[in-house]
């Protein structure tokens, strides 16, 4: 069992060695791979597609490390890609409510192509559409920057907005037995993880702050090491469940 869980983020991997890459950061200790995938119209960039998933899923599989890949979709329309990042080896896809005409529909299809299913939430927008979805839901992602580039500083008021979340999570798993996850995407490093898990997160997602470090091993072991001060009361979920 693990309470927190570290995604480290291709975006500011090395391209050129990418497989090579994310070996690397899966033997140093990282939880999970996370995948921005952009698509040059919901947000101002263009990145992987579906096609590198089943190429890093192959390359992982060669290498035998068994560790989850974390779709996050900055993608319009939504609905086919996530089936072909489900084909393609994916474990977990998000999707933001705006890209996406029919939400519960889109979290559907995700889980009925056995991936999990999660929302992600840019910083302005609000969390009303939670009341209607929460059952159809394995995981939260909220951003801490406006999506479309890696290596931005991290909105502090994200962490009101995590803390609001990550209530609704509560009450909802005392209703209902059933945990959710909630990911923090965004300027997250080893100086500011403790504060973000005390407002609620428990998973994380790192680039810059793991792949721009000579040491993937010591910023990953740097980030765990503040997270110790950071217990909170709700209870752990295993990693990559």
């Amino acid at each position: 069992m693990t309470r927190y869980r570290i995604a480290a983020s291709i975006l500011s991997a090395d391209f050129a060695r990418l497989g090579e890459e994310v070996c690397q950061v899966a033997d140093a200790g990282a939880d999970w791979i996370h995948f921005d995938v952009m698509d040059n119209h919901y947000v101002p960039n263009l990145t992987v597609g579906p096609i590198v998933c089943a190429a890093l899923r192959q390359h992982l599989e060669r290498e035998h490390l068994d560790i989850p890949l974390d779709i996050h979709l900055m993608v319009r329309p939504v609905d086919q890609i996530a089936i072909e990042f489900a084909k393609a080896g994916a474990h977990i896809i998000s999707f933001h409510p705006e890209a996406s005409d029919h939400i519960d529909r889109t979290l559907a299809l995700i889980r009925a192509h056995g991936c999990e299913a999660g929302l992600a939430f840019n910083p302005a927008t609000p969390l009303h559409i939670l009341n209607h979805v929460m059952e159809r839901l394995d995981l939260i992602l909220m951003m801490s920057v406006n999506p479309g580039f890696g290596g931005q500083a991290f909105i502090p008021e994200a962490l009101n907005k995590l803390r609001a979340a990550r209530a609704r999570i509560d009450a909802y798993t005392q209703h209902t037995g059933r945990e959710i996850r909630l990911e923090v995407d965004g300027g997250v490093n080893a100086d500011n993880i403790a504060a973000i898990a005390m407002a609620g997160a428990d998973t994380f997602v790192a680039g810059s702050a793991i792949f721009k470090q000579p040491d993937y091993r010591a910023a990953i072991q740097a980030m765990r090491c503040a997270l110790t001060a950071a217990a909170t009361p709700f209870k752990s979920v295993q990693a990559g469940s």
